[in-house]
């Protein structure tokens, strides 16, 4: 015990290092190639370790991520056109995908199963629809439907994207792990399980599917709305467009659903192939398709599962764990 007390210090003085390391990156003179990639390294993986929670960790299979991203970059929009500053408009999209996670809890939690992800699917698209429908700033607007550019981006620099991004980035992380050490963690598993059983033990299945979903929508919605001050422009189609879905989806099954690491490595590999198939935009969701399944087929429990089971993981697990003489 009293050689695990200063490790555990250790360790966590070596993550502080590190993310103090990261958010110097802007001051010291990173290339901006670089702090660019960890930008969207960072905002991805807020989204990703919030599908882990929903779909790796709680059993349900949510499909409506772009829902939640489309709905904070419009609140954030929204907030800029009638003054509202950027940085409020942020917190104000999250809050906006919460309260909308909330709404649709109760029909859809009442689907189990294949009929929830079916369910939730169809969400963005209708979503889509009535954005192409409404225009809820009026004035000028460009492209199709109701398209705005945010306004009040003078003074935001690539720096402060950067940081917003780390942030959210972090905040996912330890949030994950906070929450898979409580008790809330502790019953989503039952849940994932088995409801029914989870549910004859006394849990409440429906307030704890509410809370993941809700937590899962406000991180996810302040990501997408940090991605939409550095796109500076927003309409229908891209908003609420599967795309966000599928690289989600694939940050997470790539790593390794259901577990910590996962999605954290499945980023990276998004990220790259974010920019490597920058080039075929017209077939990238394609391309990005049939990796998605190769992997499924190939490594089920996704890169991190997959190392797991190998003899040299088990071993360097074994060193860790044995106490300090």
């Amino acid at each position: 015990m009293k050689a695990t007390i200063p490790r555990q210090h250790g360790k966590l003085i070596l993550q502080l290092a590190v993310i103090a390391l990261l958010a110097l990156f802007p001051i010291i003179g990173v290339p901006r190639a670089w702090t660019l990639y960890l930008f969207l390294f960072f905002s991805y993986l807020a989204m990703a370790n919030m599908w882990n929670l929903l779909a790796g960790y709680s059993g349900l299979i949510c499909l409506c991520p772009a829902a939640f991203i489309g709905l904070a970059g419009y609140t954030l929009t929204i907030m800029t056109w009638l003054g509202v500053p950027y940085y409020f408009g942020i917190a104000y999209g999250g809050i906006a995908a919460a309260l909308f996670a909330i709404l649709i809890s109760i029909p859809v939690f009442r689907l189990r199963g294949i009929y929830f992800a079916i369910g939730t699917l169809v969400v963005p698209e209708i979503l889509r629809f009535v954005f192409l429908l409404w225009k809820p700033v009026g004035g000028d607007t460009f492209g199709r439907g109701a398209g705005y550019s945010v306004k009040g981006l003078d003074g935001v620099s690539e720096s402060h994207l950067y940081w917003y991004a780390l942030a959210v980035g972090i905040v996912s992380i330890f949030l994950m792990r906070y929450i898979l050490r409580s008790k809330l963690g502790r019953g989503l598993a039952a849940i994932r399980d088995n409801d029914d059983t989870a549910a004859s033990c006394g849990i409440n299945v429906f307030n704890l599917k509410l809370y993941s979903f809700v937590i899962a929508a406000l991180l996810t919605g302040i990501a997408g709305a940090i991605l939409y001050i550095y796109h500076g422009y927003i309409e229908p189609a891209s908003a609420f467009s599967i795309s966000w879905l599928v690289t989600i989806i694939l940050a997470t099954v790539l790593g390794g659903e259901g577990t910590e690491e996962g999605p954290i490595v499945g980023t990276v590999i998004v990220v790259f192939l974010h920019f490597l198939l920058a080039r075929y935009a017209e077939i990238s969701l394609i391309i990005q398709g049939i990796i998605l399944i190769g992997i499924m087929l190939l490594a089920p429990r996704g890169i991190m599962g997959f190392v797991r089971n190998t003899k040299t993981y088990q071993s360097l697990l074994e060193l860790v764990a044995r106490p300090a003489s």
